[in-house]
């Protein structure tokens, strides 16, 4: 919960950079985002790498929780199709695309930017840290009524890492790899996705 307040806090710090010019706009226009991304996905690579007992143990999962990452993102793209029949003034492509960056926020909203302007990429950064807060927040409640599995679903992308500590409590250590190897698998479509819809 810290985490996503902290991020929704820079998010707001930008916006007002932006407004008041704080930060010269020529950083903005020189891909500075786009090599800020390429550092955070660097780190998460280099955390990965180095935790090899969660690798060992993401090889010794049950073979049908690891269609978990596929059942999550068939859902997403699912709830995306019907919303875009809501929202007339978006198209199936443009809800896909905010979507498909499963909670990913840092990485889906500069993608989405790049492609589809700024307007696009901010929804899609509210609409992802929106996920990653209701998953944090009720992730009791999912876990009641839609079983131990739904708050890892919930989570998408961010189940490796920052709703990793409330899915353990609610869900149970005994699917911490699970969480974590969901995590994974949707940590890494991501870019693959996003890019693939804003490209149709």
């Amino acid at each position: 919960m810290k985490g996503s307040i902290i991020m929704v806090g820079f998010f707001a710090a930008g916006i007002i950079s932006g407004l008041y010019l704080i930060i010269p706009p020529c950083l903005t226009e020189s891909g500075l985002s786009y090599y800020t991304l390429c550092g955070l996905m660097l780190c998460v690579g280099i955390s990965i790498g180095n935790d090899t007992k969660t690798l060992k143990s993401l090889c010794h999962l049950n073979p049908r929780l690891m269609l978990l990452p596929l059942a999550t993102i068939a859902g997403t793209l699912a709830g995306c199709s019907a919303a875009s029949c809501l929202l007339q003034h978006r198209t199936l492509v443009d809800c896909l695309a905010i979507g498909s960056g499963m909670g990913y926020y840092s990485l889906s909203s500069i993608f989405i930017t790049q492609y589809k302007g700024a307007e696009l990429g901010t929804i899609a950064l509210l609409a992802n840290i929106f996920r990653e807060i209701i998953t944090l927040l009720c992730a009791p409640l999912i876990a009641e009524y839609f079983g131990l599995l739904a708050p890892i679903a919930a989570g998408g992308a961010t189940t490796m890492d920052t709703t990793l500590p409330i899915i353990t409590q609610v869900s149970g250590q005994k699917l911490i790899f699970v969480s974590i190897f969901h995590g994974f698998v949707t940590d890494f479509c991501v870019p693959f996705l996003v890019t693939l819809f804003c490209l149709l």
